[in-house]
């Protein structure tokens, strides 16, 4: 497991390089443009959130009013919660939405890592791409939310708050690096199969979504380079994988 989470975070290392070598950056375009004004409605949005939830509380029990500290605190969890919502949202929406674009990509790396296309592959037409993406990140996002609930609850226990904030993390980066690795493998992949690969591979997928989860920490260029070096990082250790599994050739 350790050992595959290192592998899937070094992956980022030639990630631009080979970006810039295959001259993938054209296809990213309109995926950054998703990016980028998702992240501008999701968390514009959510921005005064916190304080209409404080408001709202202390309407309904009005003497929290006089006890600051009660509300400072509420506002600081109304805040951590509307900001592990607004990134779980914002990463299933961008990755489903950009499937079709994604697709392509991942597709034209898996060539020149293997030499050729010549293996079998399922042909997938632009809307099944991106059905295809709405599903696994739909069922992503079910699963994901499921499991966050519970460890935010956690949060208000003392000294286990520090684990759940580690756990709630890596939780967020395995779901981020499934829907990273799904875009080679649904030319390879039925549905469930998908996902059971990523069971199997799940340090990969943890180490892409951490680095995928840290990048949405800098602020502007973060959102707009997350897709890019992450499906590129993905992309990279899933065709390893396959290549492991003897899915795919090796390049001679």
């Amino acid at each position: 497991m350790l050992k595959n989470i290192s592998l899937g975070i070094k992956a980022y290392f030639g990630a631009f390089s080979l970006i810039s070598k295959l001259k993938l950056w054209k296809f990213f375009v309109i995926p950054m443009l998703i990016s980028f004004l998702t992240a501008i409605a999701i968390f514009g949005s959510a921005y005064g959130l916190s304080d209409n939830i404080v408001d709202y509380l202390t309407s309904v029990f009005p003497s929290w009013n006089q006890y600051e500290w009660i509300k400072t605190t509420f506002r600081i969890i109304a805040g951590l919660i509307i900001i592990v919502i607004g990134l779980i949202l914002f990463k299933h929406i961008i990755m489903a939405l950009s499937a079709p674009f994604m697709s392509p990509v991942s597709e034209k790396i898996e060539a020149h890592l293997t030499g050729s296309l010549a293996h079998n592959h399922r042909n997938t037409t632009f809307m099944q791409q991106l059905w295809r993406g709405i599903k696994i990140n739909g069922r992503n996002l079910l699963m994901e939310l499921l499991l966050t609930i519970p460890i935010l609850l956690l949060k208000f226990i003392p000294i286990v708050n520090i684990f759940s904030t580690i756990l709630l993390f890596l939780v967020q980066a395995y779901y981020a690096g499934f829907g990273n690795m799904d875009y080679t493998l649904e030319r390879h992949f039925k549905y469930r199969e998908s996902v059971k690969f990523v069971q199997k591979h799940r340090g990969l997928a943890i180490g892409n979504g951490i680095v995928f989860m840290l990048m949405l920490l800098i602020p502007v260029v973060g959102f707009i380079l997350v897709l890019p070096l992450s499906v590129t990082a993905a992309t990279l250790k899933t065709v390893d994988a396959l290549q492991l599994k003897n899915n795919l050739p090796n390049h001679a």
